[in-house]
Formats: C-alpha cells, structure tokens, sequence
C-alpha cells in the first residue's frame, strides 16, 4: 500500500494530499519562481491522477504566463504549487510538506537567472534555461 503524503499552507487553510510517491527536487531559478517565493523554488511533483486538494478555500491561483499557473494561499501568502494547465505533472513547493520525505535537489535550472547571493551546489545537473531530465515516478 502506497502511503499518504500530506502537506499544506502555513495557516493550514490550504491542505492537499499525495497518494503515491514524489519526484526528487527541481530548483527553479527562473526570476518569476525568485519574485514569488522571495528566494529560488525547490519543488517536487506528482501525477495529477495523485494528487487531492482536501481543503482549498483560501487557494488562489496567479497565471503570469498563458497556459500555466501558480497556487497559492491568499491568507498566509505561502506559494504552494505550480502548474501547466490540462497536463499531467503538478508541482509541490517542498516546503509545504508536512513530513521529510528523503527528497534531494536532482536539478537546477534556469541558472542563468539566478540571483547573484547565492550559489549553485555543484555536482547536480544545471541548466541555464529550462527543461529538465527528473521524470515523475509512477
């Protein structure tokens, strides 16, 4: 049996649960995911057909681009998922998980973007536009 992941905002108005596994960690540095969290997006993912809102009053969604969008709660603020609208993946901002789920960074991208206070771990795959390798587990 697959076990329940749980998760939410910080006010706990938002709620939402996985029910099977998680794709490693993709950091985001584009400028749109560094102006919306206030820092660079580490995310997982999983398949839509996975993934349950269980409370969802106070989400909001943000689109800056056509055809993608971002969730977030409009009590707390906190930046809670990204996605691109009708497809398969939805990602989850890693911190709102309400358990440590053994993830690791598996890649960077839009590293071209990326603020200038930080730097990128070396030894992981990065790339300075987007497009990534991680695929999303069964």
């Amino acid at each position: 049996m697959t076990p329940t992941i749980s998760g939410g905002c910080l006010c706990g108005s938002v709620r939402y649960e996985v029910s099977g596994s998680l794709r490693d960690i993709v950091a985001c540095h584009c400028e749109q995911c560094r102006r919306s969290s206030g820092h660079f997006v580490a995310a997982t993912a999983c398949r839509r057909a996975h993934f349950r809102l269980l409370q969802q009053d106070s989400l909001q969604w943000y689109s800056a681009v056509p055809g993608f969008r971002r969730g977030f709660c409009n009590i707390c603020g906190s930046s809670l998922f990204f996605e691109e609208t009708g497809k398969e993946r939805v990602s989850i901002a890693a911190g709102s998980l309400d358990q440590p789920q053994g993830l690791k960074i598996a890649a960077h991208i839009f590293t071209a973007e990326a603020g200038d206070y930080y730097a990128i771990e070396a030894g992981v795959p990065a790339s300075p536009q987007g497009g990534h390798a991680v695929p999303l587990p069964d």
